[in-house]
Formats: C-alpha cells, sequence, structure tokens
C-alpha cells in the first residue's frame, strides 16, 4: 500500500469512531431525558398515589399520607399557599383539621418534592 491509501484508511477508522461515540452520546442522552421525565413520582393530572394535590392539608409529624422535602429547585410540585380556595392542583390551605390530606416535612427520602411559590402552581 502505499501513503495515500494508509492515510485515507487512519481518516475513514477515525471517522467511523467519532460517528459511533456521537451516536452513542445521542443514545445516552435520550435514555437519561426519558428517565428524567418517567421520574416524577407524580402524574400530569396533578396526583399523587390517588392523592389529589390540591385542597386543605394539614401538616403531621408522622403517619402523613405524603412525605414532602422543600427545595428551591427542581420540584414535582410547586405549592401556592391559600387563604380560601385551594382549588387547583398546587394550591393548599393549610388547615388543623377538615383536611382532603397530610404532609409530613422530611430531609431524607421524601415521596415529594415540592417549592412554595407566589404564581403559577402545578406540576412541572
Amino acid at each position: 500500500m502505499n501513503e495515500g491509501t494508509e492515510n485515507n484508511l487512519e481518516v475513514m477508522q477515525m471517522m467511523k469512531r467519532i460517528s459511533m461515540v456521537a451516536m452513542l452520546a445521542a443514545i445516552l442522552l435520550l435514555a437519561l431525558s426519558t428517565v428524567a421525565l418517567a421520574a416524577s413520582p407524580i402524574n400530569k393530572d396533578g396526583y399523587y398515589k390517588g392523592i389529589r394535590l390540591a385542597g386543605k392539608v394539614k401538616v403531621v409529624e408522622y403517619n402523613a399520607d405524603i412525605k414532602v422535602k422543600v427545595v428551591s429547585s427542581f420540584p414535582d410540585l410547586r405549592v401556592k399557599a391559600v387563604e380560601h380556595f385551594p382549588n387547583d392542583i398546587g394550591e393548599w390551605q393549610f388547615v388543623d383539621y377538615g383536611e382532603d390530606f397530610t404532609i409530613q416535612y422530611v430531609d431524607s427520602f421524601p415521596d415529594i418534592k415540592i417549592e412554595f411559590v407566589e404564581h403559577w402552581p402545578g406540576v412541572e
């Protein structure tokens, strides 16, 4: 083989490696984004294990319906504390009795992560 043919073969092999790496990176990115989308414990309609995440909420120390961690980024649910008419997903009225569901604030192993907001409550 002459030198020109060897260079062409090396270039072709390098291009083949680059295209394989690019294809693997694309597959990995697609897989990770699919996992991230599926990772939310709250469905698109705003339910967690059959509990509609709107309404009157009582904070308890143990045996809560939902264990909640308050975060400042990447929440599963954006929550707006309201005084009256907690009708929409993410609108919570905190009460001492007559609750629709109970929550417990935790630092580790939450069922869902929430962020308190002033505007646009709901599912991410």
